[in-house]
């Protein structure tokens, strides 16, 4: 027979009660617990499945970069007359590609534009693209020119220009080549004779000396139509004249000359 021990008088549960209720408390406060933490493990699985999603789509929305070239082709450029960019005259250009690798390249097209020198990705002048369709067998190389006029009012300001060389391997895959991706300053158009001006010089120094020339073809006209003007001879006497310093000899030859009688002075 069980003996049943008094109790305090602040005591608020049985002898078997707290046990039981506390080991009951227990086990409910780690099943509790246990769903929080699930809780809490669903909850950072769809923020990092956000997190993910969120990150995939600002990869998707970032800008491309820049051109991708092959690694089995290289690509160089010459300026025919040097890096000088005068406004409204011809910028020519040369663009050598080389076949390194062991597949034919197609060399497609060639461009060149102006952009917006603090982001390229702005257009200020495009120019017409330069139709290719070249092949370039391995270990062969090909060069092609390339020429385009900036616009007059573009002169004294830097911009970037951008010259791509567009091209493609035997299985179809795309590249493009940035063979110039520089600012540039296009010069101002130089103050100097042009072909009108000097045209207009020559015309206008014809006509003045058509003029001069039709002025003088007049005065001579003119000339011409006036009669010739009569000269009187007056008479004199030889009486009067003074001839003793010239010699008689002379005298004599002029007289038989013209048969004229003159004094003898001696």
């Amino acid at each position: 027979m069980s003996t049943l021990l008094p109790l305090p008088l602040n005591s608020k549960f049985l002898v078997l009660g707290p046990v039981v209720a506390a080991q009951d408390a227990t086990e409910d406060e780690e099943a509790a617990e246990d769903v929080i933490a699930e809780d809490e493990d669903d909850e950072a699985e769809v923020e990092d499945d956000d997190n993910t999603e969120l990150t995939e789509e600002k990869e998707e929305d970032l800008p491309s970069g820049e051109a991708k070239a092959s690694p089995n082709a290289d690509t160089t450029i010459l300026f025919v007359k040097g890096e000088d960019f005068p406004a409204n005259n011809i910028v020519k250009f040369l663009v050598g590609f080389t076949n390194k690798g062991s597949e034919d390249f197609v060399v497609e097209s060639l461009d060149a534009s102006f952009r917006y020198p603090q982001d390229f990705q702005f257009y200020i002048q495009n120019f017409t693209a330069l139709q290719l369709g070249t092949l370039v067998s391995p270990q062969r190389q090909a060069t092609f020119e390339y020429s385009f006029i900036p616009a007059e009012p573009m002169g004294g300001r830097p911009f970037g220009l951008v010259i791509n060389l567009n091209y493609k391997d035997s299985t179809g895959n795309v590249f493009q080549d940035a063979v110039f991706n520089q600012t540039v300053t296009v010069t101002e158009k130089e103050d100097g004779l042009d072909g009108e001006t000097i045209f207009m010089y020559v015309f206008l120094s014809g006509l003045g000396l058509l003029l001069v020339v039709g002025l003088h073809q007049l005065l001579e006209s003119r000339k011409r139509r006036r009669p010739a003007p009569k000269v009187e001879m007056g008479t004199s006497n030889h009486n009067d004249v003074d001839m003793s310093w010239i010699p008689q000899e002379t005298l004599n030859q002029i007289s038989k000359s013209h048969g004229l009688l003159l004094p003898n002075l001696r």
